[in-house]
């Protein structure tokens, strides 16, 4: 950490600390936060959450006239526990106003070799895979990542920008993928995505993955090409890392995709959470700006060679048996 906030330093990056407490946690379907109540001097119950990331809040301060930005975020997600999750972690996210989203790919390369230095280490590694973290990553977009490991054409089932469910279910049982009837045209996305690309991902040296289906990419904006938009994800030794936008700044295109979020997470789980307002009206005075979000501890794990996040943690909640 010390050596990473020294690169953030030396490149003009103001570190800045946002609440932990938030009227939304953030507006993900399959992001599940803690849930608690603030009580008014009178007694009065305000529903309050554990923020899933600092995103809403750090876009608040470019608005209000910050450029570079950096946070060492403590975030809590609920309902994850595994090898690669932890109820309470750490994401270091960091923003560039006026600067393309290319330029987050080239910061998270440089974030890999500082860690690799700073613990003394030439090869990342994790469950029998390895990347060389000096070298230079391999960019790949989600549309040939697809064709390349799936024999998919992604972008055939995307057409005018619009998920076809169809189209990708019958590409995907053509690739022995098995579905379910009530899949969705994202739910098959990730089925294909977890079972047939990730692992094979980020070996040897690290992967950049861009280019993100639009459906897929609700605080991004679009690119060129409107099928896909400005979103990628940094994967090593199968791992993912990072997620980086080119943050969406309409206001009102924003609200709308993050109620139908909300809406597809009511359908799923019979639960939703506030939108907060003051991270939207922040949009109308927020200039174009890049931001990527890095999970400190699996970054640690790939630099050590540690097999569960836990042993990286310096006081990890206990598992207890159900």
């Amino acid at each position: 950490m010390t050596a990473l906030r020294g690169w953030f330093t030396a490149h003009d990056f103001v570190e800045v600390e946002t609440g932990a407490l938030a009227v939304s946690p953030g507006n993900e379907t399959h992001l599940h936060a803690f849930a608690t109540t603030l009580a008014a001097p009178d007694g009065t119950p305000s529903p309050l959450y554990l923020r899933t990331s600092p995103e809403f809040a750090c876009k608040k301060l470019l608005a209000a006239g910050e450029r570079r930005i950096v946070e060492f975020a403590k975030v809590f997600r609920n309902g994850e526990r595994g090898a690669l999750h932890h109820p309470e972690f750490t994401l270091i996210e960091w923003y560039r106003a006026s600067e393309p989203y290319q330029t987050l790919m080239d910061d998270c390369a440089a974030v890999l070799k500082l860690a690799a230095q700073a613990a003394g280490t030439r090869q990342f590694r994790f469950r029998g895979r390895s990347a060389d973290p000096f070298a230079e990553p391999e960019r790949l977009t989600v549309a040939e990542a697809f064709a390349k490991f799936a024999g998919i054409d992604l972008l055939a089932t995307l057409p005018d920008g619009k998920p076809d469910r169809a189209a990708l279910a019958r590409a995907a049982t053509a690739a022995d993928i098995r579905l379910a009837e009530d899949d969705r045209w994202s739910d098959i996305f990730s089925r294909v995505l977890v079972e047939r690309i990730e692992q094979k991902l980020g070996l040897g040296r690290a992967t950049i993955l861009d280019e993100y289906p639009a459906p897929l990419a609700a605080l991004a904006r679009p690119s060129r090409d409107r099928r896909v938009a400005e979103r990628f994800e940094l994967y090593v030794c199968g791992v993912e890392l990072a997620n980086g936008f080119g943050e969406l700044t309409d206001a009102a295109e924003q609200r709308a995709r993050l109620e139908r979020e909300m809406a597809e997470k009511e359908r799923i789980y019979g639960e939703r959470y506030p939108i907060d307002d003051d991270f939207i009206a922040a949009l109308d005075h927020m200039p174009e700006a890049s931001g990527v979000a890095l999970g400190l501890d699996r970054l640690v794990m790939l630099a050590t060679g540690a097999a569960r996040i836990d042993q990286v943690l310096w006081t990890p909640i206990e598992e207890r048996p159900t």
